[in-house]
């Protein structure tokens, strides 16, 4: 065994009792961040523009400011692309992040000397907690493997910008550059499967022990590796000992992934995004990922069920609760002020701080006033494929509103690598289940205004084919759980489904 092992445990100490420092005093580690952000925005055209050498509580920010997303941002955003200084943060961001899918185009987020040490440490923290709760460091000596979009970088007006993957990936450690895989030229190749090919070249003969990436293109590496070699994951790398992931739960994933596998790994569950990277799982028991709050987000909570009423009730972090459905509201380091991120949470634990995502506040399913949410649709596939002995690939879920004949349903589009036992009860179940989670659900089903679920099976490959379709294969890209129209199910169908 090297040093780094021993020194990383000594470090691994270190840290973990930094993180306890800060999280066992919450509300006052959120104040102190909030005083620092105000202080600093006071000094940009934003701050000016709403008074912010008038705030003194939460209440004055609150008023000053309102809830936005990307849109409501822009004006201001598309001054600092313009290259002009004090804006939204002193000075100008280092990097922006550029992401699709906004009304108006490509969206550029900004990254700046403040925000950009925050996701990096928070990465490496989330490995560092593993480490000092199990004692295991062995690992930090063999290969390591992280799928992430091109490291490449555009510049514009003095700024550069490209995938966050891809802009983080200049920030690894130099004690790691010689662990990492795969090359710099392998992680430029944009065609995702050329890249994925090319890894697996390079990779396939190496002592992987850590993998790291969205659970769905983690699965097609897999895949490509066990057609190569004829081998299970554990085969190749027998010293595999942690998968880190984010993006997506994986529990709809597991049975695949340690059937592909050959067993079971540890896994670390990471909260990134472009705006902020927001926690990471710290306990390999506890349920839930550790909320990052000393790490220059200040956070605001709204209950989703409340959050399109014309003034919600704003909650900080003393005010949450457990098991409650809460639209995450941020202001950051980077420069964004009362930005909702569009995701949804649900804490399960307060003493610390810990959450889980339960989905999108604009990914939902509510044709019929149902409001279905992802963490409702996800934990009925996940229990009723353990029961069922059934294994998923992928699946999305959408209304169908005009059906050919009978009642409105639900439809869910499902790609499997082994069906259920039993489809008809597998279908039954997964209906059954989501009823007992959401009442209005329940209502609408014993009503006779919908009928139960219908699945619809979607060939292998399939929904790899549609992101590819849509130019989103690969990278952070991932299919949404659900909607509440059926843009994804009739493009499914038109290009995918077998009749």
């Amino acid at each position: 065994m090297s040093f780094k092992p021993i020194a990383a445990k000594l470090f691994a100490k270190y840290i973990t009792l930094q993180i306890k420092s800060w999280s066992s005093r919450p509300e006052e580690t959120q104040r102190k961040v909030f005083k620092s952000l105000v202080k600093e925005g006071r000094k940009t055209k934003f701050g000016k523009d709403h008074r912010f050498d008038e705030i003194e509580t939460f209440e004055d920010f609150f008023g000053r400011i309102p809830i936005q997303d990307y849109e409501g941002l822009k004006p201001y955003i598309d001054q600092v692309v313009d290259g002009k200084e004090d804006i939204l943060w002193p000075g100008k961001p280092l990097y922006f992040a550029k992401t699709s899918g906004t009304t108006s185009g490509a969206k550029y987020i900004p990254l700046t000397k403040d925000s950009i040490p925050t996701h990096t440490s928070a990465a490496r923290n989330a490995i560092l907690s593993y480490i000092a709760e199990t004692g295991n460091s062995s690992f930090v000596d063999g290969k390591m493997i992280f799928l992430q979009g091109s490291p490449e970088l555009n510049e514009k007006n003095g700024i550069y910008f490209g995938r966050l993957s891809g802009i983080v990936a200049h920030f690894v450690p130099n004690y790691l550059q010689k662990n990492r895989l795969p090359s710099w030229e392998t992680n430029c190749i944009e065609d995702w499967d050329k890249k994925i090919n090319k890894i697996v070249e390079e990779t396939y003969n190496q002592d992987m022990t850590i993998i790291s990436g969205i659970p769905s293109w983690v699965q097609i590496y897999f895949e490509r590796l066990k057609d190569k070699t004829g081998k299970s994951i554990s085969e190749l790398f027998p010293n595999l000992k942690l998968f880190i992931y984010g993006g997506v739960n994986y529990e709809p994933y597991r049975s695949k992934f340690e059937n592909l596998i050959g067993g079971s790994v540890n896994s670390i569950e990471l909260y990134p995004a472009s705006e902020g990277f927001f926690a990471f799982q710290d306990s390999q028991t506890a349920n839930g990922m550790l909320l990052q709050l000393n790490s220059g987000i200040f956070y605001e909570f709204i209950k989703a069920d409340e959050f399109f009423e014309e003034t919600p009730e704003i909650l900080t972090i003393g005010d949450v609760q457990v098991d409650v459905n809460y639209v995450m509201i941020i202001s950051t380091n980077a420069g964004l002020w009362r930005y909702n991120v569009g995701d949804t949470v649900m804490f399960t634990n307060t003493q610390p701080y810990r959450l889980k995502v339960s989905g999108r506040i604009k990914h939902y399913t509510s044709a019929f006033g149902e409001h279905v949410i992802a963490q409702e649709v996800e934990q009925a596939i996940i229990t009723a494929s353990k029961e069922f002995e059934a294994q998923i690939n992928e699946f999305t879920v959408a209304p169908q509103i005009t059906p050919k004949e009978g009642l409105p349903h639900h439809e869910w589009l499902i790609e499997f690598q082994k069906e259920p036992i039993n489809m008809e009860a597998f279908r039954q179940r997964m209906d059954d289940l989501l009823q007992q989670q959401n009442a209005y659900y329940h209502d609408l089903i014993k009503g006779n205004i919908l009928k139960t679920l219908v699945i619809t099976k979607v060939q292998k490959d399939g929904f790899q084919n549609y992101m590819k379709s849509i130019g989103k294969l690969g990278g952070q890209n991932k299919v949404p759980r659900l909607s509440n129209d059926r843009k994804i199910a009739d493009e499914l169908y038109k290009q995918l489904i077998k009749q």
